[in-house]
């Protein structure tokens, strides 16, 4: 392995980090903050490099571009998770057994994660703050799209961690190449925990690749279903937002599944996504209500393919159901696991939807966009894990930790 060095170097870093403490941890987190503002040209700088690479009609040069307001919140980001309690140390059960041996269960870091990503040059600061506040070294594998984005911003973060004295390696870019993706999914004993950020088709590779331990962060097939009883404002801001704030992004919607009394709304609800051009890739009923109103340009018959597809573009299907059960089947058939969402003002409705249907996050009369880390007030996120063994929804300090047993004896021998 050509890389084996690089691993090694990662280890071992992870290893000197539990001999930072706290305070110091928050100060650096502080200090890569105010160097991300005070030095955003040379980030910005790389990523119009890379962003001239990539064809500014394509729905994913949104999510590579970089601006100053971008850097300035992901700056804010770092340091609210600075100001954030440790995840390490935490008691999280003890007791003492009839024998008198007393056992602790202690939170810790995995020691070393790779994260591997595709155009999410934000990724690396957010990576890094919550690897570097729960005391785990990360070594970074993002795409060739945003690889000059990425190189400054870890030379930055290395700038700043040889100024208080920390070893660099704490914080690992790899080539961003598919060689360096093999070599990390193989990187047994040095590498405890991979978490890939994409689309399906890179989740399924690391899936079906790595022999290192995987935490699944699902690609977003998202549903939201406009009940019978569903009012019609919240229902236009919300699939509004949720469809539009930024489609290359995970929690952007994909899927309005809407109940067959309340057709004669759709185009009021279809009426603010005009303004963004969304095409709607729509079942008969709703094609027959829309044809005439809706632009025929931006109207589509649904396919096979239109439903269970995450767009990431100003694309929507929308799905025409008789019932609350013909809803949830259908997320059940067609949804990722990550958000699912339910527009209704019958509270027993919105109860039913919320036990039924099996997902990370489940929201009643709220737009999936505010599946997010920050959002959820804890500080960034790592991923959203889709997967239902260990973390599970947006994944922060505590879903980045793991735990040993303490035990304290005073002689004891086992009969």
């Amino acid at each position: 392995m050509e890389l084996i060095e690089t691993f090694k170097k990662a280890k071992a870093a992870s290893r000197s980090l539990a001999l930072i403490s706290e305070d110091l941890r928050n100060q650096i987190l502080q200090a890569v903050a105010d160097a991300i503002v005070d030095f955003q040209e040379r980030i910005l700088s790389a990523n119009e490099k890379d962003l001239a690479k990539m064809d500014p009609k394509n729905p994913l040069y949104d999510r590579l571009q970089l601006t100053s307001k971008r850097l300035n919140d992901i700056a804010s980001d770092m340091r609210h998770v600075a100001e954030l309690p440790s995840p390490l140390g935490y008691i999280t059960k003890e007791k003492t057994l009839p024998n008198g041996l007393r056992l602790h269960r202690v939170s810790v870091p995995f020691g070393v994660i790779g994260m591997i990503y595709e155009a999410r040059p934000n990724v690396t600061f957010d990576v890094f703050s919550l690897c570097f506040k729960s005391g785990n070294a990360c070594v970074l594998k993002g795409g060739s799209d945003a690889d000059l984005s990425n190189q400054a911003s870890v030379e930055l973060i290395h700038e700043v961690l040889q100024q208080y004295g920390v070893d660099p390696d704490v914080v690992t870019l790899l080539p961003a190449t598919h060689e360096a993706t093999g070599e990390m999914l193989n990187a047994v004993g040095y590498i405890d925990l991979c978490i890939p950020r994409g689309g399906r088709r890179l989740i399924d590779f690391v899936r079906n690749t790595a022999r290192i331990p995987v935490i699944e962060t699902g690609a977003g097939v998202v549903n939201t279903y406009f009940d019978i009883d569903g009012d019609l404002e919240k229902g236009k801001a919300i699939i509004c937002n949720a469809k539009t704030r930024r489609v290359s992004v995970c929690n952007a919607l994909d899927c309005l599944i809407i109940h067959e009394k309340r057709l004669g709304d759709l185009f009021e609800l279809m009426k603010p996504l005009l303004d963004h051009k969304v095409t709607l890739y729509v079942d008969g009923p709703a094609y027959q209500l829309l044809q005439g109103h809706y632009p025929d340009i931006l109207l589509q018959p649904a396919t096979d393919d239109s439903y269970g597809t995450e767009f990431m573009d100003y694309k929507m299907s929308v799905r025409t159901v008789a019932s609350l059960d013909e809803a949830m089947a259908h997320i059940d058939q067609f949804g990722s696991g990550h958000s699912e969402a339910i527009i209704t003002e019958n509270e027993e409705t919105a109860r039913r939807f919320q036990t039924h249907v099996d997902a990370a996050c489940v929201y009643w009369n709220a737009p999936t966009s505010f599946t997010d880390g920050a959002q959820f007030g804890l500080g960034a996120e790592i991923g959203i894990s889709t997967q239902k063994l260990g973390p599970r929804g947006p994944m922060a300090l505590e879903e980045i930790t793991t735990y040993k047993w303490i035990i304290e004896g005073e002689g004891q021998v086992r009969p």
